[in-house]
């Protein structure tokens, strides 16, 4: 989720970095950040098909890996 920068500064990282996933998602009135319980940034929240967040970290962990490939994304 985008918030700290302008939607259009992330717009062009999309663009230049041709990416498709992660999804990135905007809410510049942190209200998601709240509800997850967004500490910072980098954040990763993994969260599967239902909408059930899976667990948070700070940067990538092994841990967060090993759940990814278990779900198959």
């Amino acid at each position: 989720m985008g918030t700290q920068d302008s939607l259009d500064l992330a717009q062009q990282f999309v663009e230049r970095h041709g990416t498709d996933t992660p999804l990135m998602t905007w809410d510049a009135s942190f209200e998601t950040w709240i509800h997850y319980g967004v500490r910072g940034q980098p954040f990763t929240i993994l969260v599967d098909p239902s909408g059930q967040p899976l667990g948070d970290w700070f940067g990538v962990t092994q841990e967060m890996v090993q759940l990814v490939d278990e779900f198959g994304a």
